[in-house]
């Protein structure tokens, strides 16, 4: 991904795979990932997002599109992201078919009341895309890390890569 073009470290030579995750360059990781247009973008107008901040092309992108929303007039890029919110955008930005059941192999998930995070939390699992952080916890409340950013980011564009050939291939 690094070679890509696509997540950064956060110094020349340091990554930090352990390091909690921005909502910030969590968007920039996901931009770039998705190869959006990043300059050409329309102002979602959050006020600690000014155009010269550095995901503000980012940001606005992922919101032009509905996959990231603020917090009224801000978007808070410096705050910390959670599994569960990167299981959704991930949904959004990939256009993965979202799970038809709520019900997951995580205890942890299935004691959530919201019925759309513990599908966007099973849709990941449907692809491929996370195991958990053990075998029946995904940690939905638990912060993303870079690294756990970095593996769910890799998959996710694995994963659509296939089925866009596997459509490729129907078609011919």
């Amino acid at each position: 991904l690094y070679n890509q073009g696509i997540v950064t470290g956060i110094t020349s030579t340091s990554f930090k795979p352990n390091q909690n995750a921005t909502r910030g360059e969590t968007a920039q990781f996901i931009a770039n990932a998705l190869n959006l247009d990043t300059t050409n973008v329309p102002n979602p107008g959050f006020k600690d997002v000014p155009t010269t901040h550095k995901y503000y092309g980012a940001i606005a992108a992922l919101y032009e599109r509905g996959i990231i929303g603020g917090y009224g007039d801000e978007f808070k890029p410096n705050n910390l992201l959670t599994r569960s919110q990167v299981a959704k955008m991930l949904t959004l930005s990939f256009d993965l078919q979202l799970a038809g059941s709520a019900k997951t192999k995580f205890t942890d998930v299935n004691k959530l009341n919201d019925t759309k995070t513990k599908l966007y939390i099973q849709t990941l699992v449907d692809y491929n895309i996370t195991t958990g952080t053990s075998a029946t916890t995904f940690s939905s409340n638990g912060n993303l890390t870079r690294g756990q950013l970095a593996t769910f980011l890799y998959r996710a564009m694995n994963e659509t890569e296939t089925e866009d050939a596997f459509e490729i291939i129907d078609i011919q």
